[in-house]
């Protein structure tokens, strides 16, 4: 590994969905399936205009634009019970993951995760893939005043390590959070993902560092943007 990039930093935040699980196709999937059992075609441009926001956010966001009768809570509950299933069953950890966590613990650096899930989701998934000793704070966007791109949520989550913004590093797979991270004053490295290949050059031009799975941090190989 390049002695560089885990250099001077004692916390690591990861975003979930698409940097440490593969499983922004499921959320499309669900938005899909959610919208034509009640006969509304998926947007286009829905997964930018969401991107980032918090759960209940969300939930306001589908009530205003499709006129749902259902109240944000409702909306949750269904998504929550649609989303369960698939984190525990289908959805994977990224290639490497479980290797670099296990890194993180031998070198002492503290691991939060940030992320715009809820935190039932959330723990359900770390539990499934048997990763949630691995982390030390979960902190979701409904729990901060702002979501992504606000650097709120990463902020809380290196005051509640006690770790200046300056020695945390955030991985991310979107802009919309990576934003947050320097917004915040941390290092970024962004996660190449399926979903948004289209948002690669973007992302690159907003990380630090750059990868596609996390065995190219265990074997050095990944991008160094700095």
């Amino acid at each position: 590994m390049s002695k560089n990039m885990l250099e001077n930093i004692r916390a690591v935040i990861f975003d979930l969905d698409g940097t440490l699980v593969d499983s922004m196709w499921m959320w499309e999937s669900i938005d899909i399936e959610f919208l034509t059992a009640r006969g509304l075609e998926m947007p286009e441009n829905l997964k930018y205009e969401i991107e980032g926001i918090s759960f209940a956010q969300t939930a306001d966001y589908f009530i205003k634009r499709f006129g749902l009768k259902d109240t944000p809570q409702e909306l949750m509950k269904i998504w929550n019970g649609m989303a369960y299933e698939k984190y525990c069953k289908e959805v994977r950890l990224l290639p490497g993951a479980k290797q670099f966590l296990d890194l993180l613990k031998e070198k002492g650096i503290r691991v939060g995760i940030g992320t715009s899930n809820s935190y039932e989701l959330t723990r359900a998934c770390l539990k499934a893939h048997d990763i949630l000793e691995d982390i030390d704070y979960i902190l979701t966007s409904d729990e901060v005043p702002n979501g992504k791109p606000a650097p709120d949520i990463y902020l809380m989550v290196a005051e509640h390590f006690g770790v200046a913004p300056e020695h945390c590093m955030v991985f991310e797979d979107i802009p919309n959070g990576m934003r947050a991270a320097i917004s915040a004053g941390m290092k970024v490295c962004g996660v190449e993902d399926e979903f948004s290949t289209e948002q690669n050059p973007l992302k690159k031009e907003l990380s630090d560092y750059y990868i596609t799975s996390y065995e190219e941090i265990l074997n050095g190989t990944y991008e160094d943007l700095t």
